[in-house]
């Protein structure tokens, strides 16, 4: 058993997605619903819907995938509020998208300003990834060496340390053929091709970043209410101004995963919430650290797992 001072929340970004995510939340509780009835009066389409009943070749479009995600995270961490309405984490962490998430449920973004800046992050990346076609690959099983001179010979970059053997790396069509070539050659276990519309987290998305900039100038940020770690620094960012900066600076920026990830390790937390749609960032965990525990919160019977985990325990 552990306090909650232990405990850590992480929090998709996109690639998670899947047709049904959220939806057992959405059943089961009234505080879920109200997200989903509240974001659909203010995106402008049927993310409920969406979610729920896809089609998937709709909800992985990028403009599409990233409310829906926000969403569906949201309304189940709404759900385990419910809960637990005054556990205090060690901090929150959030992959690429899921860092807006993760400062939504810090209380640093109120609801309709996050989904303002998702919808406006989503429909950036989106239009500059038509103009500056890329796409992103999954190298697994090589050293950072390897990977740094395969970036310096194919052109491309690193976008996500997910853990120590595991990169992403992005840029143009062209680039990252010839790196997933490099990767095999230098006898990389997998380099696998992402199912993404652009080079996220690279000099390609400059144009995104530009634009969310202006969006991020509308709205107030508070500071959050537990450490949130950021994507670009691996560590703790607490000052607006500071927060509002890199989250312009990270969508062309790599995403230090396995580094924030190590953060809230040092910090004490021993046990890590994914939230819906979960199963990616518990497995990264096990991948980083296997003494630490990854607890995917897919549906609400999930939430019976931590009665044996934390103390006090939450049930539903």
């Amino acid at each position: 058993m552990v306090t909650a001072s232990r405990i850590a929340y992480l929090l998709p970004g996109q690639g998670a997605q899947a047709v049904g995510m959220g939806k057992a939340f959405y059943d089961r509780f009234a505080e879920s619903r109200d997200v989903y009835k509240r974001a659909n009066a203010h995106l402008g389409f049927d993310v409920t819907a969406l979610c729920f009943e896809g089609p998937l070749a709709e909800l992985t479009k990028t403009a599409r995938c990233q409310p829906a995600l926000f969403v569906t995270s949201v309304a189940a961490f709404a759900a385990f509020h419910t809960l637990s309405p005054s556990l205090k984490p060690a901090g929150a962490a959030g992959l690429s998208l899921g860092e807006l998430t993760a400062f939504a449920v810090a209380d640093a973004l109120r609801f309709p300003d996050a989904l303002y800046l998702v919808q406006a992050r989503a429909e950036a990346m989106a239009e500059c990834a038509a103009r500056h076609p890329g796409t992103m690959l999954a190298v697994i099983g090589l050293g950072r060496e390897a990977i740094q001179e395969i970036c310096r010979s194919a052109g491309v970059v690193a976008a996500n340390l997910n853990a120590h053997d595991q990169v992403v790396l992005s840029g143009t069509i062209p680039a990252i053929e010839a790196a997933g070539q490099l990767a095999n050659a230098k006898g990389a276990k997998r380099a696998v091709r992402l199912e993404v519309a652009g080079a996220f987290h690279s000099p390609l998305m400059q144009e995104a970043a530009t634009h969310f900039h202006q969006a991020l100038a509308k709205v107030p940020i508070a500071p959050p209410a537990f450490p949130v770690i950021s994507n670009v620094t691996g560590q703790p960012v607490s000052d607006p101004e500071d927060i509002r900066g890199l989250l312009v600076k990270q969508i062309v920026s790599p995403v230090l995963w396995e580094p924030s990830m190590r953060c809230l390790i040092g910090q004490g937390a021993t046990v890590f919430l994914e939230f819906p749609p979960a199963r990616v960032l518990t497995g990264l965990l096990r991948r980083i650290d296997s003494a630490v525990k990854g607890v995917a919160m897919d549906e609400p019977a999930d939430f019976d797992k931590l009665s044996t985990l934390i103390t006090p325990a939450v049930s539903p």
